[in-house]
C-alpha cells in the first residue's frame, strides 16, 4: 500500500488523531511510509475521514 498527502491537506489533525503511527501533522500531514504496512486499518479509516480527501492510497 502507497500512501500520499496531497497539497489539499489542511492540517486539521484528524488522520493524526486516528492513526498517529503513520500520520503526524505540523504545517500538513507527513506519512510515516515504514509504519503504514502494520496500520493499513487506520489508515484506510484516516483517509475516510478526511475533510478535504488530501490522503490518497494506492
Amino acid at each position: 500500500m502507497d500512501v500520499k498527502v496531497n497539497e489539499s491537506c489542511i492540517a486539521c489533525g484528524a488522520c493524526e488523531s486516528i492513526c498517529e503511527a503513520v500520520f503526524s501533522v505540523e504545517d500538513v500531514a507527513k506519512v510515516n511510509a515504514s509504519a503504514v504496512a502494520a496500520n493499513e486499518d487506520c489508515v484506510k479509516e484516516a483517509a475516510d475521514a478526511c475533510p478535504v480527501g488530501a490522503i490518497e492510497i494506492e
